[in-house]
């Protein structure tokens, strides 16, 4: 019209400006205003009514209020539009102020300005005066003249009261497709999927005719239901009724499926939609996430961009939560953070804190600093994340720190503020602090919900006070799978398994388990290399056929759990079984080759062929951890120049990981040619790890250590040796003199009930060392055949030990004249006179790792 020099009129120009405020065309809006400004249209009252609807819908509220106040004449119709602008946005005392000076000019409320009154009372819940407008609607009979007003109060009653928003619903004379759908929507918002079918299938009765919306509906329903076969049958229907092109129908069924574990359906409906918009794309990219297909992800994604649809806030913070798996990840995060500021995008909130978390994710807590620091309006989650990645590192003082700048802030502090700070309490040092804050929740009154209780009952087991920890659990007023897997989490942290093993047994009565539940027992199964437990496991979760078999992080945990107990056959059967595979999959198998490779020589074979499948034929990059695998592969069967040549032609730089696996092998395999080269490659990528020293002293400790020999062999409790009397004499004596220094073996570790107090006897030290673990090679070993106390040495190797209790003795090369302790990365204990021993020692009691 402009092109042909046709002048707008003002029959045009709220056509236009209708069409903008549906579009949300802001600066076409702006332009038509900035053009008619100066002209008699502007004292038009329906163009200037069409300005103030277009500045509403668009959120534009003081401009609207500016071109409101500007007019000179006003009608019914202007000020509803003013009335109803503020209402969409909450302005409660606006619209309180505008309808009493509309009535003070002489104008009285319509069904238009009641419905508005109604929406603003629902969006601040402002119980009394919806109710007194509720008793306004029925004196003037308004119900039977204008349906929308009952279902605009409907909404309202939905609000808070569920059953009083039914029996307004059931009153109403005169109900639409608009008012059905407003009460199935309601029960579904309230979790009553059922109530919801039911109201659906007597609103077919009545004969009233259902639309998109109801579809949308009973798709949610059919998710909250999590039956695939409901799912279907609302999905014929749509197509029956013609409703299979909306694209919001198509989305809701796309999330639909994913949610009820049917995850082919998606993606064939997704890839059956000839256009699809950035909604679509987003629902598919999230199922992809939701089901640990992190690569598939990553492609749709790139997919999208190729065939140009533009990526909005949702699709960059989803693909900023796939940054965090990886160094590769990092990088790409780190092109994200780029083009999200290339693209005005970094101005947004959301987007921010998605960068912040990902370089917390990353551990890069220098980035995640500047991060926060460039963000001039930070908020609760800003606070949140920043505060959690300090302690998640190990930065509890600064997470502290933190939580004390935001008490000088406005910042509200919330649950999750406080579950963030209380992660920064990892041990018995942080007592008294975690005391504090749990003080501080009850003084602010903070919500004591599920989460923040876990948070709670898992710092106090993290602080060594397990009493005050169950008390909460035991009375928290809302105990929910969520509080279960924090107090079994706690406990797996804390190398307590067997009670983790006890509250899981118990929790399987009252709630059922999911993948976190599963996940977390595994771990526990894997770290004690507990075959027959992970096996029973498996056998739940396939007894249960539930659809939680099919989620592919429980996959690849149970691959690694079968790989770490030994069971490889198992394993590759998983791993072959797998309809799709991520990295952390072929992570998970290669590894489980490597830690096989010594006894078993075809798997190093097969190892290899996986990654050289893994790149060509399924054309995943390799990452720093896959090579690592090799190595390891490599290196535990003994092929230490094979795997040397393989670090040395890597296409990547090897970072200081993949050199100390390397010299990892040389120390199992007691070869020290080269070993200080390769520990100076390792000390110039890694300059502040003092295991860095360690393991190349254990890598000669291990050499040294080969050449003692054995002369005689005794069994567990065996009494055959003429000189028995004096070995176990010499053990006691050994360990009343590890008492008197204060090292005691940490109780918490026996698996049945027993009480050692005073010196351990000999009977104690067997039950304790050999009963409740495990071990799986029990033997006495001595010097020489004249059982010489001196030189008498102990040996227990292959255990399933805790962690725990391999640091139960550490310090025993501090007792003056005696034999000094070390330990393998087997839990192999001995008792030797050699100066390995010593060194080993010192290397214990710095760093509590049997790992010599």
């Amino acid at each position: 019209m402009e092109s042909l020099g046709l002048p707008p009129d003002k029959a045009t120009l709220p056509l236009v400006l209708k069409a903008c405020g549906k579009l949300n065309a802001i600066e076409t809006g702006k332009r038509i205003h900035t053009s008619i400004r100066n002209t008699n249209l502007i004292e038009d009252v329906r163009v200037a009514t069409a300005l103030i609807d277009f500045y509403c819908k668009c959120g534009l509220l003081e401009e609207a209020r500016k071109v409101f106040d500007e007019m000179g004449e006003r009608d019914l119709i202007s000020w509803n539009a003013m009335i109803s602008g503020y209402a969409w946005h909450g302005g409660f005392e606006e619209v309180a102020f505008l309808v009493t000076a509309m009535q003070r000019e002489g104008f009285r409320p319509n069904s238009r300005t009641l419905v508005a009154m109604i929406l603003v009372c629902e969006e601040v819940v402002e119980v009394r005066l919806g109710k007194a407008l509720h008793g306004y609607c029925l004196r003037h009979g308004l119900f039977d003249l204008y349906p929308h007003v009952g279902t605009a109060l409907i909404g309202f009653y939905l609000g808070f009261d569920v059953n009083a928003s039914r029996l307004l619903f059931d009153k109403i004379p005169i109900r639409n497709t608009v008012c059905w759908n407003a009460m199935i929507m309601g029960y579904l918002d309230v979790g009553e999927s059922l109530k919801a079918m039911t109201l659906f299938e007597k609103m077919l009765i009545d004969g009233v005719q259902f639309d998109s919306v109801t579809v949308l509906a009973l798709i949610q329903a059919s998710a909250e239901f999590g039956s695939i076969e409901l799912g279907n049958q609302v999905h014929q229907m749509a197509i029956k009724f013609s409703y299979s092109n909306d694209l919001f129908i198509v989305n809701a069924l796309t999330n639909m499926y994913a949610k009820v574990g049917s995850l082919n359906l998606a993606c064939k409906l997704f890839d059956g939609i000839p256009t699809r918009d950035v909604a679509l794309w987003n629902s598919m990219i999230y199922a992809y996430v939701d089901y640990g297909y992190y690569e598939e992800a990553i492609s749709l994604f790139i997919e999208m961009r190729t065939e140009g649809n533009k990526e909005d806030e949702r699709t960059i913070v989803v693909m900023l939560s796939l940054c965090s798996e990886s160094a590769e990840g990092l990088r790409k995060g780190k092109t994200l953070h780029g083009h999200a500021s290339k693209n005005g995008m970094w101005m947004d909130i959301n987007i921010r804190n998605a960068i912040l978390n990902m370089y917390a994710e990353q551990n890069c807590i220098d980035s995640a600093k500047k991060v926060f620091g460039e963000t001039s309006n930070v908020d609760v989650i800003s606070y949140n994340t920043l505060i959690f990645a300090l302690a998640r590192n190990n930065l509890g003082s600064e997470a502290l720190e933190v939580f004390g700048i935001m008490q000088e802030t406005n910042v509200e502090r919330n649950s999750y503020t406080i579950i963030s700070v209380l992660d920064a309490c990892e041990d018995e040092t942080y007592l008294n602090i975690g005391r504090s804050i749990h003080g501080f929740v009850i003084k602010q009154g903070i919500e004591m919900n599920v989460p923040l209780n876990s948070a709670l009952t898992a710092m106090y087991i993290n602080c060594g006070d397990e009493a005050t920890a169950r008390n909460l659990f035991e009375t928290s007023p809302g105990r929910d799978l969520i509080s279960w897997n924090a107090l079994i989490a706690a406990y797996v942290k804390n190398d307590l398994a067997h009670v983790a093993f006890s509250i899981f047994s118990s929790m399987i009565s009252e709630v059922d388990p999911n993948t976190v539940t599963i996940i977390t027992i595994l771990s526990s199964c894997t770290h004690l290399a507990h075959l027959p437990l992970g096996q029973c496991l498996h056998a739940y979760m396939v007894r249960r056929e539930s659809c939680l078999g099919h989620s592919l992080p429980l996959q690849n945990a149970f691959i690694t759990m079968y790989a770490r107990c030994g069971s490889m056959r198992n394993a590759e059967k998983i791993f072959r079984s797998l309809p799709r595979r991520n990295i952390i999959s072929w992570n998970a198998i290669i590894t489980g080759y490597g830690m096989h490779a010594c006894s078993h020589s075809g798997m190093i074979k097969e190892g290899l062929q996986l990654f050289d499948s893994m790149i060509h034929d399924y054309k995943i990059t390799p990452q720093l951890a896959h090579y690592g695998c090799v190595v390891d592969l490599l290196g535990r069967a003994g092929r230490l120049d094979k795997a040397r040549e393989f670090i040395e032609s890597m296409p990547i730089k090897p970072d200081a990981s993949i050199w100390r696996a390397l010299l990892s092998a040389y120390r199992d395999h007691r070869y020290t040619n080269e070993a200080e080269v390769i520990f100076e490659k390792i000390v110039e990528l890694d300059q502040v790890n003092p295991g860095n020293y360690v393991l190349l002293c254990n890598v000669y400790a291990a050499a040294v250590g080969s050449l003692l020999e054995t002369k005689f062999t005794l069994t567990a409790g065996d009494r055959s040796h003429p000189m028995a009397d004096k070995i176990y004499a010499n053990l006691n004596t050994l360990l009343h003199s590890i008492k008197e220094m204060g090292y005691v073996p940490d109780l918490r570790w026996v698996l049945h009930d027993v009480v050692i107090e005073g010196c351990l006897p000999t009977a104690a030290f067997q039950y304790l060392f050999y009963e409740n673990v495990g071990f799986r090679e029990r033997e006495f070993k001595t010097m020489d055949e004249s059982g010489t106390e001196a030189k008498c040495s102990l040996k227990i190797s292959e255990t399933t030990t805790p962690r725990r209790l391999q640091h139960g003795l550490f310090g025993a090369s501090d007792v003056p004249d005696s034999e000094s302790c070390t330990a393998n990365a087997n839990c192999c204990i001995k008792i030797t006179t050699s100066n390995v021993g010593a060194a080993s020692a010192t290397y214990l009691r710095q760093h509590c790792k049997a790992d010599i």
